[in-house]
């Protein structure tokens, strides 16, 4: 297992913590996990776990990530939803990269029992 520390800012190596869902032996079990998987996802420049975990409705053909864009930090503000309970959850947080920050609400539903990213809100 790999010691090093998960990019979602979880206290977990990232084998432990996203890395499982990125390898496929895990799904997300709440939308907070999902939103942090994906951005764990950006981070390691893994587009196909991002296009998996897209709603089907609303996912692009593919994604191209730029290789130059580093991301150096996840702050989740706030969470509605998205528990084992749930079938939609919207997750707002704050996603910083060299050079600035992204702020968003994202939208969260069920496919087949499995968290998908809908779509996002950008906030200032």
């Amino acid at each position: 297992m790999t010691s090093r520390a998960c990019p979602c800012g979880l206290p977990r190596p990232y084998d432990a913590c996203c890395g499982r869902f990125h390898a496929g032996s895990a799904s997300a079990p709440t939308a907070e996990l999902l939103m942090r998987s994906r951005y764990s996802a950006f981070v390691t420049g893994n587009a196909g776990y991002l296009l998996r975990t897209w709603h089907p409705r609303t996912r692009p053909e593919d994604l191209e990530l730029d290789a130059r864009m580093r991301w150096t930090g996840l702050e989740i503000l706030d969470t509605a939803g998205g528990s084992a309970f749930h079938t939609t959850g919207t997750v707002t947080f704050r996603a910083s990269y060299r050079g600035g920050s992204l702020h968003e609400r994202s939208r969260f539903e069920r496919v087949e029992g499995a968290w998908v990213y809908v779509d996002g809100d950008f906030l200032d």
